[in-house]
């Protein structure tokens, strides 16, 4: 008599996702009716309604272009692992791929941001538009979406698209800061927003996998064209003094970005929330299910994205002229609470139910954090080596990940809970760098400390 194994299935609670999504949006809609009243009738108590006209519309056009871009991003990763199975491959096989592409951000990433400083921020946003187009129309056929030159291509797009919107937004509009601290939490929320509609739009274009054409990459592919013609007739204020302006720009590099130590705690601590983001993606879903019971990945993951877009909207309420609670604390305490998060995870064995409320806050940190070291490197970091420095920062945290993968984490040569961990102490060593930064920040006067 044959002995049947039932299977457990954990769903989400149905309030969850309607729930975040709910306070992510009152954080929003009620911030102008807490806020502080300031001296300046200029200043303005809503972010979107501070700033003068032209700001206004190009701030509208960009975050309209930026949630494009975060659209395509999400299309490109939206099946994950599932997508390498779907070509055939084995563990092994995907750790191949997965090191092969973070080799290519190691590398070719790396580099990027230096040519992105010396060609200008809406030169290199055409270049991640074009790599864009490039895997999309190439992942749109059925028989080369497996090609290893997607994997390099998505790669190199997706490091540049960690710092060439954000360095186009500060080079166009550099002289009004407190206007930029809001462009950047809106930037991290839209972002979220835009990731989880590319999860619905896939579902609604994904059709029979066994048709040659593959609509999602399709609809990228289209999105990228309409993102190049964009930025080719936007206007542009910046002019392109790069390079001249600083002379040698590695001379610049070394003495702004690697001898400032100020400089160097921002680098540390970007490095540590991309580590950990990027262990986070690939070990979340087996933590989840690691008990054995079955769960929706597909409905969990939103509530992370959600729970980005609360955090982001928190940034106003802790910074700003006009914020309801200023406390320079806040991004330590971001840090602290996103490591301790990540390291009951990662140390401690829970039910799922307490392991995506952990997920949640560890999302809901970052999405503070990110937005908050944007401001910091706003301050601290001139312009012109904006792109190096982020790339330097993306090349920091992608090394231990390409060592991992190198030595075979599918294998478990490591353990989940020693890259967890590792991730644990960068998060905490970063927080506690920043509280040393943030103090003498205080103690100079916050004044601008930016100089070249």
């Amino acid at each position: 008599m044959g002995v049947v194994i039932e299977r457990e299935e954990w769903a989400l609670h149905p309030v969850a996702y309607p729930l975040l999504a709910a306070a992510a949006l009152a954080a929003v809609v009620l911030l102008p009716y807490f806020s502080r009243p300031h001296v300046s009738a200029a200043v303005s108590p809503s972010p979107f309604d501070a700033g003068t006209a032209p700001f206004l519309r190009f701030r509208r056009a960009f975050l309209l272009l930026f949630s494009l871009a975060s659209v395509a991003e999400g299309i490109q990763s939206v099946f994950g692992e599932d997508e390498f199975a779907r070509c055939g491959f084995g563990r092994e096989q995907m750790a191949a791929r997965l090191a092969a592409a973070t080799a290519a951000v190691l590398f070719l990433g790396g580099a990027s941001g230096i040519v992105s400083d010396k060609l200008g921020p809406q030169r290199a946003c055409i270049f991640y538009w074009m790599l864009q187009f490039g895997v999309g129309a190439l992942k749109s056929f059925r028989g080369l979406r497996c090609t290893w030159i997607n994997n390099f291509i998505l790669a190199l797009a997706s490091s540049m698209f960690s710092f060439c919107f954000e360095t186009w937004i500060v080079v166009e509009h550099e002289k009004k800061q407190d206007l930029l601290f809001d462009t950047f939490w809106l930037m991290t929320f839209f972002e979220s927003v835009s990731l989880v509609g590319s999860q619905g739009i896939t579902n609604l274009l994904l059709d029979n996998d066994d048709k040659g054409i593959l609509l999602p990459y399709t609809f990228a592919a289209l999105v990228s064209i309409i993102g190049i013609l964009y930025i080719r007739k936007a206007p542009s204020s910046s002019t392109t003094q790069h390079a001249s302006v600083i002379g040698s720009y590695q001379k610049s590099f070394f003495a702004h970005v690697l001898r400032d130590k100020r400089v160097l705690i921002l680098v540390l601590a970007q490095a540590s929330v991309q580590f950990s983001l990027s262990a986070f993606w690939f070990l979340w879903a087996p933590t989840i299910v690691a008990d054995g019971r079955d769960a929706q990945l597909s409905l969990i993951y939103p509530c992370f994205l959600v729970s980005r877009m609360l955090g982001s909207a928190g940034f106003p309420w802790f910074y700003g002229a006009t914020a309801p609670f200023q406390n320079d604390d806040s991004l330590t305490i971001a840090y602290a609470a996103a490591g301790l998060a990540l390291s009951i995870v990662a140390y401690d064995y829970q039910e799922i139910g307490t392991l995506v409320i952990l997920f949640c806050i560890f999302h809901a940190c970052v999405g503070f954090i990110l937005p908050s070291l944007a401001r910091l490197r706003t301050m601290y970091l001139p312009n012109e080596l904006r792109g190096g420095m982020m790339s330097f920062s993306l090349a920091l945290a992608n090394a231990p990940i390409f060592i991992f993968l190198l030595q075979g984490a599918y294998r478990q040569n490591f353990a989940n809970s020693t890259i967890l961990g590792l991730a644990v102490c960068g998060l905490l060593a970063a927080g506690g760098c920043i509280h040393v930064l943030l103090r003498r920040w205080r103690k100079h006067g916050r004044h601008n400390a930016r100089s070249l």
